[in-house]
């Protein structure tokens, strides 16, 4: 069995295909021959469908392009315009800056969601991952479902187990979907002013929601990347020294797609002074600290203290100063530790007219206050389910570091599973998942996170400035949000105003949304997006 799904298509469809794409038979691709609105326009859609991107550019968007000018390209032979003078000055010279002024948009399907954190681990790239709030994960690819076939535990003797197992939790998902969706339409019947679309498409995002945790992290997905030359070597030097199997591999058929579109920048990924050394520092530096750590903290020996969803771990008690003083800097003439020693002799009444004269009057949570929020910084230490974890790790500017996804730190059951009567079968699934992840454990510890179900949870440490903190707590708060992350969001505000006492940064984020869950949260954004589509003003 092979581990990925080849697509088919017709003669015709392959013809127009090889113009603007890398090739036709790899889960792997990148974009090429296209306006940038396009590649853009089409990741933008790639997030909200099921289809994989070669099917969506043919059923949705060829149409509306002009192509008869493009009938004698053949984007599979590469592209090699500028090779000599790159060549010249990035590899010969090593001016990485050069590596950033050439970008690929490149298409990764069919890829874990172990996988998938991986991929979207770096600051400068721009991801959109296909969402499990608009796919339903019961439909089949090739006949089988969605989750990764690891070789080597299908050349084991747990193969036949671990594909069953993982069967029976998508049949279960399958089974539970449509009495979800039954449930939510007792529970919230149409208003006569929405479309059958409107609410169809929030009834679904809501059963989705309710049943993404018992998904496991083997289940696929589509993500879409935008990155410079730098970016991609970054990447895939520390993919080739990963210890998931799965990455390794995936960096082999990226790099190969990647020299189709800019060799030069990627000459140095396999070469064994340059990429393979980086790649051995990496492996080696990450072996040592996993000795080190067990060493120190025995896993069979060592319990975990209980802890809430999130804890503030460090701020700075002096933060309020700092940032006032960062805010007047750029308007004076004197050094800063002049302005602080100014800024400290103020009353906090003073320095409160300060903090909202720069931050002015925001219209909505686009307007974000400048950079003088970057002096102030928050760590957080969170215990919430992996479904939230995959939201909130997207976030880039940030500091983000997480611990290897296994079941001993408990599960989320939605409370409308609940409602719904299905807590015994939400719950056998989550004793399934737990016992296979155990079973693979010992003869394959950085595999054995595939059987772990989305419902269990991960501890991660997030550590942002203010001005990161202004953009992540409004948007995750939101009403429209899944509700492990809202909540997620609204103790990280409320611990900033509260347990560090930064009142006045609290304040500046206006946005943050405190409500309580909204019964549909996706009905508002679904009706604005009607709005939109038809010319109509929405409330």
């Amino acid at each position: 069995m092979t581990t990925y799904v080849a697509e088919e298509f017709s003669p015709d469809e392959s013809d127009v295909l090889r113009r603007y794409f890398t090739n036709l038979d790899s889960p792997v691709f990148a974009l090429v021959n296209l306006p940038e609105v396009v590649k853009g326009a089409l990741f933008a859609r790639y997030s909200r469908s099921p289809k994989s991107l070669r099917r969506l550019f043919l059923d949705e968007f060829v149409g509306e392009l002009d192509i008869s000018g493009d009938q004698t390209i053949d984007a599979t032979v590469g592209l090699r315009r500028a090779e000599e003078l790159y060549d010249k000055v990035f590899f010969e010279y090593g001016d990485d800056s050069v590596a950033q002024l050439g970008g690929v948009h490149l298409a990764c399907e069919q890829a874990s969601n172990v996988l998938t954190k991986v991929l979207e681990w770096g600051r400068l790239m721009s991801y959109l991952e296909q969402s499990t709030r608009y796919i339903a994960y019961d439909a089949r690819i090739g006949g089988r479902y969605r989750f990764y076939r690891d070789p080597a535990i299908l050349g084991s003797p747990l193969g036949t187990r671990y594909v069953g197992e993982m069967d029976r939790l998508f049949d279960t998902y399958a089974e539970l979907l449509p009495k979800l969706t039954d449930f939510f339409r007792e529970q919230f019947p149409k208003d006569p002013a929405d479309s059958d679309f409107v609410y169809r498409q929030a009834i679904r995002a809501k059963a989705f929601d309710s049943l993404r945790g018992l998904l496991p992290a083997a289940s696929l997905s589509n993500v879409g990347i935008y990155g410079t030359g730098q970016a991609y070597e970054a990447l895939l030097l520390r993919m080739r020294s990963h210890p998931l199997p799965e990455a390794r591999t995936y960096a082999d058929l990226m790099l190969h797609e990647l020299r189709k579109v800019i060799p030069s920048f990627l000459k140095r990924v396999d070469l064994a002074d340059r990429g393979v050394a980086w790649s051995t520092y990496l492996a080696s530096t990450r072996n040592a600290m996993d000795e080190i750590a067990e060493r120190l903290f025995p896993a069979a020996e060592t319990e975990a203290d209980d802890a809430p969803l999130v804890t503030l771990v460090d701020f700075d008690p002096d933060a309020e100063v700092h940032l006032v003083a960062s805010m007047l800097y750029a308007h004076t003439h004197l050094p800063e530790v002049q302005v602080e020693k100014a800024v400290r002799a103020m009353s906090a009444e003073e320095r409160l007219q300060v903090v909202r004269a720069y931050t002015g009057e925001r219209a909505n949570r686009r307007h974000r206050p400048g950079r003088a929020l970057e002096r102030v910084d928050y760590r957080f230490d969170v215990l919430a389910d992996y479904g939230a974890f995959r939201d909130l790790q997207r976030h880039r500017m940030l500091t983000i570091e997480w611990q290897q996804l296994g079941p001993r730190h408990g599960y989320t059951r939605p409370e409308a599973i609940d409602l719904a009567g299905q807590a015994p079968t939400f719950d056998r699934a989550m004793e399934r998942s737990a016992a296979l992840h155990d079973l693979l454990q010992p003869r394959f510890p950085a595999q054995a996170s595939y059987a772990v179900a989305l419902a269990y949870k991960v501890r991660f440490v997030m550590q942002m400035n203010a001005r990161e903190a202004v953009h992540l707590l409004e948007l995750r708060s939101g009403p429209q949000g899944h509700t492990v992350y809202r909540e997620v969001a609204q103790e990280m505000h409320r611990q900033i105003a509260e347990q560090a006492g930064h009142h006045a940064v609290a304040e500046l984020m206006r946005y943050v949304d405190h409500s309580p869950e909204p019964a549909l949260e996706r009905l508002d954004a679904e009706r604005r997006a009607e709005s939109r589509r038809l010319g109509t003003p929405s409330l």
